[in-house]
Order: structure tokens, then sequence, then C-alpha cells
């Protein structure tokens, strides 16, 4: 015990130091391209076709992600029916930069290319094909998904066989991610566990282990090929491959010195993997699982088996969950064991048997139609939800310590540390001594979160919204709402677990598109309208109010929560809209903010009349910047130090306007196209102001 302590800290010691090193001396951001690149031949890996638009992976002198907008329905027909894995195009187009999270703590596109190596992306404005695949393993893999296009399970055999969920409903995807089993569907370890002993199994026979341990080898990286050699399936074949040479050799290597060396070496091959979800659950679940094995095999019940290994791997988890969705079911360890032998035994055989042999395909229905019952029916009963906010590295080191030394040890009295650990992070607001006030990018919309020291309230004004333009339907793509991929999981990640006020400034789609969605799934408990008659849209979130039973109401002149003060300052009623919204004075620790809606010169003019305003801090500016809305008297008047436009990139409406932008010409401009999310915290009496450039 005492070597392998010994070798275990020496590995942790080289892997950091060659990290570190690697880091610091190599050039780990490196492409063979630059942006004046304007054409390359590659051949393609992926593709998807989502409404007009063409995604493609393609391997050229490096990865690359190349978005093509069709532009009739015939040629999205023709691309449909003759583009091929395999297949070489030139491709003609303009290289970009990947953007990044324009929102704290949420998703980055860039970091997660960088973890696959890839550098650039292209909009592409046209391609022609210059070879067609001849090779046997992409006309293999060619051939497997159309065999599976064909079938009415389509979804589903994709799912559990390539790990590709594009085809799945996204209800479905949520169901699964609720119960905290979404690993189920995500090809892993599990799946080659699976392979490899029945490989075993049906090989029995043959008496050479060279021959046998050889040929499921080949098989498994035949697999490793048809689902893309992801991170976490890699690290499975590795370690079957390594564990098999080392028994051919009649050596016995120890599973954790196999799980570090080879996250040494792909940190090695790619630093960027440590952007990877995938890459980091599989390695670091696993490593703990080999950890807790001699625990886990002590155990002569199979349900206690599983239970112990479901929670193990919830516990190692939890952090990287917490990093992609900011919430955990807390039951998801008794829901495993359900699900992993329904998945394990049943489903992912039958999918396998039913794609080999058709006439079993009813056998696998039958075995969706109870996975699916169980699905609804867990997400019903036993989904315990918990927020667990943005942890950064500190936290995350002090959390896998604490496991580590409790499983290392044996010590399981003190697994109650763990459940203090993740409560104190999870209520952590607690102690927040500062005022913080958060512009929220949700594009061309307006999203504002104001949150009150020692968690002593929230206040969301406005959600944001995206308007679809009636576009032809061959063109609509499937895009999840801002409410499911901004505004939830970015009040998740700052700690927020319910909103005290949803406050929306009026009634356009892009300030209140979202409500419905938000108070669907988030916990709010009152909502103001402002004054004028309700729209058809605001009708519809009133009928959802009235069925989860929500307060709401309508043009009020101030709201007092905790000591602050939200004054209404637009209560005459106008004939449109945007001069019928909300705008709300604030004086929060000393400093003055000013949130004008989309409220137009006409209404800035009715409230320089009847108020006589101090000098604004920070004015949250009028309808985006539009030339209707902050005239030059109304900004001299208030004078504001900082100007805050949210506002859509490249939007169709050429918001802000210059003339505006001339008017606001003493004050310090952020913009949510530019800075991305924009955040004050009044701190010691002093404002500090941090954003999230894309």
């Amino acid at each position: 015990m005492k070597r392998l302590k010994t070798k275990l800290l020496y590995s942790f010691i080289i892997i950091g130091c060659f990290y570190i090193l690697y880091i610091i001396f190599g050039n780990v951001y490196h492409s063979r391209y630059n942006l004046n690149t304007t054409s390359i031949r590659g051949k393609i890996l992926s593709y998807s076709i989502d409404g007009d638009c063409l995604q493609l992976e393609i391997k050229a002198k490096e990865k690359m992600i190349l978005f093509y907008t069709f532009s009739s329905i015939e040629e999205k027909e023709f691309y449909e029916n003759s583009i091929a894995l395999g297949d070489i195009y030139n491709f003609y187009g303009v290289l970009q930069v990947p953007s990044t999270n324009s929102n704290f703590h949420l998703f980055s596109y860039r970091k997660y290319l960088f973890s696959k190596k890839i550098y650039y992306i292209m909009q592409v404005e046209e391609f022609s094909l210059y070879k067609r695949n001849r090779n046997i393993f992409y006309t293999l893999k060619n051939n497997l998904y159309h065999l599976i296009e064909k079938r009415s399970t389509s979804s589903y055999l994709a799912t559990f066989l390539f790990g590709d969920t594009s085809l799945m409903k996204s209800s479905t995807l949520q169901m699964f991610r609720n119960c905290g089993v979404s690993h189920l569907i995500a090809i892993s370890g599990m799946h080659i566990t699976l392979f490899s002993m029945a490989l075993l199994h049906l090989l029995k026979w043959v008496r050479s282990n060279y021959v046998k341990y050889s040929f499921i080898i080949g098989i498994l990286w035949v697999y490793a090929f048809l689902v893309g050699f992801t991170p976490s399936i890699m690290r499975a074949v590795l370690s079957f491959s390594i564990v098999s040479i080392g028994h051919l050799c009649q050596r016995r290597l120890h599973p954790l010195a196999i799980i570090l060396w080879l996250f040494f070496f792909f940190l090695l091959y790619n630093p960027f993997y440590i952007y990877h979800t995938g890459f980091l659950f599989s390695f670091i679940v696993s490593f703990f699982l080999v950890l807790s094995q001699d625990i886990i095999k002590k155990s002569k019940c199979y349900i206690k088996k599983i239970f112990l290994i479901s929670c193990v791997a919830f516990l190692s988890g939890i952090p990287i969950i917490a990093t992609s969705f900011y919430e955990i079911n807390l039951l998801s360890s008794v829901l495993n064991i359900v699900f992993v032998p329904l998945i394990s035994f049943f489903v992912f055989p039958f999918a396998l048997f039913s794609l080999i042999f058709p006439f079993l395909e009813c056998i696998f229905k039958f075995s969706l139609y109870i996975l699916q019952n169980v699905l609804e029916y867990s997400n019903a009963y036993f989904t315990w939800r918990f927020i667990v906010p943005y942890m950064n590295i500190y936290w995350i080191v002090g959390y896998y310590i604490i496991l580590f030394l409790i499983l290392y040890y044996k010590k399981f009295r003190y697994i109650i540390l763990i459940l203090l650990f993740l409560l104190l992070h999870s209520y952590r607001t607690v102690f927040e001594k500062y005022l913080i006030i958060t512009a929220i990018d949700v594009g061309q919309g307006d999203s504002i979160l104001i949150q009150l020291p020692h968690n002593q309230g929230n206040v969301l004004i406005d959600t944001g919204g995206k308007i679809a333009y009636g576009v032809e339907s061959w063109r609509q793509r499937s895009t999840n709402s801002i409410a499911s991929t901004t505004l939830i999981p970015f009040l998740k990640s700052v700690g927020v677990h319910s909103l005290d006020y949803l406050i929306l400034s009026h009634g356009d789609y892009d300030h209140m598109g979202e409500a419905i969605n938000l108070v669907e799934s988030f916990k709010v408990e009152k909502v103001i309208f402002n004054c004028g008659p309700h729209n058809d849209l605001e009708n519809e979130l009133i009928k959802v109010l009235k069925k989860k039973n929500i307060n709401y109401s309508s043009c009020i002149k101030e709201l007092n929560f905790d000591s602050n003060k939200l004054y209404f300052l637009n209560t005459k009623e106008y004939d449109n809209e945007n001069d019928n919204s909300n705008v709300i004075y604030a004086e929060l620790n000393n400093y003055q903010f000013l949130f004008m809606g989309d409220a137009s010169t006409v209404t800035e003019k009715e409230i320089l009349d009847k108020y006589n305003l101090p000098n604004i801090d920070v004015l949250k500016v009028g309808h985006h910047g539009s030339r209707t809305s902050s005239s030059e008297v109304f900004v001299d008047t208030i004078n504001p130090k900082y100007g805050v436009i949210s506002v859509g990139k490249n939007n169709r409406y050429g918001h802000p306007n210059k003339e505006v932008l001339n008017n606001l010409n003493n004050s310090k401009i952020y913009r949510t196209d530019i800075d991305g999310s924009i955040l004050f915290k009044i701190k010691n009496y002093k404002l500090e102001i941090k954003t999230c450039p894309p």
C-alpha cells in the first residue's frame, strides 16, 4: 500500500509539472491557417442539417467547423441526398474565431472547440466536390447511418449506439438530465465494458489469448472510429488495450496508474481537453471508482453494488455536472439502480441486435416503451433538484480533496462533510455582502438582474426573447429558448434559487418573450406588468400565472424590497407598448440607476416635466440605442456616468444609432454585443464593473 501511495504521489507531481511546463513553454494554441485564408480542401468527418443551415466538421490540415446556408429547398434536398462522410470538398468562404461565452459562467463554444483542436470556423460561400469517399471505414459508417435513418426508432438507435442525440426530442433529453442519468445516453466506458465482456464471452472457445484479445481490441478501435474517437471512449479503449497487453505479458498494471498516465498523455496531446466535459467526467469518475473498488467488491448484493457505484460516480461528478447545468438531482443514485441495468442489459443490447437483425426491432421498441414510462414516472416523482452555483478552482480542489480523503481512508461517516460543503456552497449568496446588478446578454432584447446583499432579494427586469419573422418552414431551425440556455443557467450559476419579482417593462417579445418559459421552469414569487392594456403575449402569461398561483399586478408606483425602493416613473397610458414601458428609478447604496425599457423621447419629455431627476450613475439606455430614444435634452439633463446598451450583435435594426452614441458622448458606454454581460458591484461604496466580452 505504501508503494502504491508513493507511486500515486509521484504520478501526480510529474503530471502536474509536465502540464504546467507545457502550458507555459509549449505552443498550445497553434493553427496552420490564418484569418486571410479563403479556400480549404477537407474531408467530411460529420455533418448535420438544421433548417436552412448545413454544419460540417472537416479534416483538412487541421479540424474545422464550417457553416453553409442553403439558398433554396432544392439545394437543401440535393445535398441531403448526396453528401457523405469521407467525401473531400473544396470550400470557399471567410474564417472566423469562434465566439466564447458572453455571459459569466456559461458555455464557451471557443473553449469547447479548442478541446477538439479546432481553432477556426468558416462561413462557407460556396463549395464543390473534389473526390468521393473510398475509405472502407467511412463507407461502413455511412451505410450504418443510412440504415438507422430508415428505422422508426432511428433517434434511439443513433443515441444508444453512436451517442448522436441530434435526432432525439429535446424534452426527452431534458428528462434524462432531470433524473441525473444523462451519462447513460452518452457513449462512454460502460459501452466499451459491455462490448468487451460480450466479445470475451462469445470468444471463450478461442484458445489463443493473443488472437482473442487482438480481435477484441481491433473491434473496439473500429467502434471508437464509428463514434468519433471521443475522449471518454478513447480512455476506455486504451485502458482495455493496456490491461489486455499487460495480461498477455503476465504483468498486472494498477488501474489508478493507468488512469493517471492516460490523463497525462491526453493533456500532453491537447491541454484544452481540460475544457471537455466528457473528458473530465470520464477520468475523474473512473479515478474515484477505482479508488473505491475494494469497498464495492466487498458487497455481495448486486443492487447494493450498483447503488455504491452510483453514489461514488454521483459524488465525484458533481463539480463537472454543476459546471454544465448548475443543478443536480439528489435522487440520481437511487434512480441509477433502475436505469443502469435497464439500459445496460435491455435497451443497449436490443438496440445493437435490432440493427443487425431488423425482425428484433419490436423487442427494442418494447424496451423503449418501458424506458419512456420509467423516465416519465421518475421525472414526476423522483426528482429532487438542488442548485449548485458556479464553482471556481478553489472550491473544486477543496471538494475533491475532501472526497479523496473520505474514500481513500474509508471514513464514510465523514460524507456529511461533502453534504455540508455543498449546502454551504449552494447558499453562499447569504455571505455576499455587496449589491450586484447584471445586464445579461440575451441578444436583441433586455434582461437585468438585481441581487441584494445576503440573499435578501432578487429582482429580474425583463427576460429577452427571440422573434421569428415568418420565414418558410424549411428554413426554420430548432433552437432552444433563451430561458433554458441563458437565463435559468445564469441565475443558478450565481446562486439565485428564486426570484422575488419579475418586472416586465412592457409587452414586446424581445422584453418578455421568455417569461412563460421562465415561470414554468423557475420559481417566481410575483410578476409586475406596465401600465396600459395587456396584449396577447401578456394575456398568455397571465393564464400561466393564474394556473401556477403566481401573484401579479400592473401599473404600480413603487416597489419596496428589504430597505430598497424601486420607483416606477411612467404611470401615464399611451397608445403604444414602447411608450407604456415601465421606467424604473432606483437609488441603491447611494448610486442612482435608471432603467428606461423601450420608452421613447415622448415619455422622456413627460418624465423630465414631472420629476426633478438627479444625475444618474448608470443608465440602461432606452430601446437598445434606437434613435427614437435618448434625446440630447434628456441625456444632458440626467448626465449619466455610465450607459448600458442591451443589443444583439449585427442586429437588423442597426442599433445602436450613431446619433444616440453622440448624445451619450460624455458617458462611458457598455454594450452587450461588444462587452457581453455587464456586472456592477457596489463594494465599499465604490462601483466595480466587470464585463464578459464574447
